[in-house]
């Protein structure tokens, strides 16, 4: 996996952060979902490093980056410290500007990103999320069903925590075994580099501490947004998979719509894990859209 491609340890924002980096040409930042790390990449990354200088990034709390401590209010995790930490990995390797390709935990960390470092960022491809007010504030018996996790994970410490910690392969198995492909779309090699993340120490509580913000102070600094009228005005691009609950449940291009001005999308023929699954449709829509 990545060939060509350098591991590194960056101290940004307080903590370290785990990046794999390769190829040459514009800056593309590439951030991760739950449960998972940079390694979701690994199908897509080597063209990708064709066009660009590829930063796959590891989230704080997931893979090999620091967890920091659980702090009041979840603050230590939400998605504008989240998007701190990226910015400044990203112009610590010289890149003052640069485009964005996220998934789910990954593109709600990029759309504060956006946000809040507008100058930033070029382009953004955002996969298989609807913002994330508006999938709380329309939480329906099929969302929450399918998205158990959202509401067993944001439940007081120490529940949830001991829970995973008790059994982290079934952790994983039931998560991303449970979404419209099962376990298929993961190589072996990957599927091994998500389990030893989540059993490093901390990992179960830094996975619930990120959970809490979104459902806490992230929350309140979307609303925040939209009571100052502030909207993405870089060009956006949303794909989700059309076996996934994001668009059964929602509708994502309409609801990017209303805090973003200038956004495309689709939904393409496979279900949440986007890159996993659907690796070269992913590559010819991201290219032709972030070329």
């Amino acid at each position: 996996m990545f060939a060509g491609f350098e591991k590194h340890l960056r101290h940004v924002n307080g903590v370290d952060i785990a990046y794999r980096i390769g190829g040459n040409g514009p800056g593309l930042l590439l951030l991760h979902g739950h449960p998972q790390t940079h390694v979701i990449w690994h199908k897509v990354a080597e063209r990708l490093a064709e066009h660009f200088t590829v930063v796959a990034a590891d989230l704080r709390g997931y893979g090999d980056s620091a967890r920091p401590p659980i702090s009041d209010g979840a603050g230590h995790y939400s998605k504008r410290e989240m998007a701190v930490d990226n910015v400044e990995l990203m112009r610590a390797l010289g890149f003052d500007s640069f485009s964005v390709l996220a998934h789910d935990r990954g593109a709600r960390v990029a759309h504060r990103l956006a946000l809040d470092h507008s100058a930033a960022v070029r382009r953004m491809v955002l996969l298989d999320i609807a913002p994330t007010l508006a999938m709380y504030e329309q939480t329906s018996e099929a969302f929450a069903r399918a998205y158990w996790h959202w509401f067993f994970l944001i439940r007081p410490t120490p529940l949830p925590e001991t829970l995973i910690e008790a059994d982290p392969p079934l952790y994983l198995r039931s998560v991303m075994g449970s979404r419209s492909a099962g376990l298929a779309p993961f190589t072996d090699e990957a599927f091994g580099e998500y389990l030893r993340c989540l059993q490093r120490p901390g990992s179960a509580q830094s996975i619930c501490e990120d959970y809490r913000a979104s459902a806490g102070i992230d929350l309140e600094h979307d609303r925040a947004d939209i009571a100052a009228g502030h909207s993405l005005a870089l060009p956006l691009l949303v794909l989700w998979g059309q076996d996934g609950t994001v668009g059964r449940c929602f509708k994502p291009l309409e609801e990017w719509q209303k805090v973003a001005l200038d956004v495309r999308g689709k939904a393409l023929p496979c279900g949440h894990y986007v890159a996993e699954e659907a690796p070269e449709l992913l590559l010819a829509e991201a290219l032709a859209f972030l070329r």
